[in-house]
C-alpha cells in the first residue's frame, strides 16, 4: 500500500480537492493534480538559482527547471511542502512567497503525463548571511547554476528545448515579478 509520500491531491481546474491517488497512477493516467514550482534569487534579485534536472528523473531528465518542484502530501499545506522539498533538494531554507499558479499538461514519449495546477513560489537566499552552503540531493540535482535574469530570458526564447516544459510557463511569470519589484529583496 502506498504512503503518504506517494499519494498526489487531485484537483480540478480551480484548484480545488477531488480525492487522492498514487503518483505513478496519477503521471499514468494524466490526472490533474496539486503541484509547486521554487524559484530562488539573490538578494538584490538580479539572479535565479535554476538546476539541471537529474539524468534518471523519470521525465525531463537532463533539462534544466526552477530551484526545486515537487507536490504537497495529502493534508499538506502547498506552502510548507514548498519548503519541506527546498531543503531536501537543496538544503537549504528561507522565505517563500507565492506570487502566481497556472495549469498545464506536458505528455511525454513513454506516455506519462504531467497535468498540474502549480502554484509559483520566490525566496531570496543569500549564502552569506545564511552561513550555508547549497546541497543538492544528487538523485534530484544534475547541477545547481546562478543565472543572470537577462541572460535566462533571452536563452528561454533562443533554446527552449534546454528547458522544462512547466518551467518555460513559470520562469516569466518570475522574472517579471522580479522586475516590477521597486526594491531587491
Amino acid at each position: 500500500m502506498n504512503n503518504s509520500q506517494d499519494r498526489l491531491i487531485l484537483v480540478d481546474v480551480l484548484d480545488r480537492p477531488l480525492g487522492e491517488a498514487g503518483k505513478e497512477e496519477t503521471h499514468r493516467k494524466g490526472l490533474l493534480h496539486r503541484a509547486f514550482s521554487v524559484f530562488i534569487t539573490d538578494i538584490e534579485a538580479k539572479r535565479l538559482l535554476i538546476q539541471q534536472r537529474a539524468g534518471g528523473k523519470y521525465h525531463s531528465g537532463g533539462l534544466w527547471a526552477n530551484t526545486c518542484c515537487s507536490h504537497p502530501r495529502p493534508g499538506e499545506d502547498t506552502k510548507e511542502a514548498a519548503g519541506r522539498r527546498l531543503k531536501e533538494e537543496v538544503g537549504i531554507q528561507c522565505g517563500l512567497t507565492e506570487i502566481d499558479a497556472f495549469v498545464y499538461r506536458q505528455v511525454f514519449a513513454d506516455g506519462l503525463s504531467e497535468y498540474e495546477f502549480d502554484h509559483v513560489f520566490i525566496g531570496c537566499w543569500d549564502e552569506t548571511a545564511a552561513g550555508g552552503s547549497l546541497q543538492p540531493d544528487p538523485a534530484e540535482i544534475q547541477e545547481l547554476a546562478w543565472v543572470e535574469i537577462d541572460a535566462l530570458a533571452a536563452d528561454l526564447k533562443d533554446n527552449p528545448s534546454r528547458y522544462a516544459a512547466w518551467f518555460l510557463i513559470a520562469a516569466p511569470k518570475v522574472i517579471s515579478h522580479l522586475l516590477s519589484l521597486k526594491k531587491p529583496f
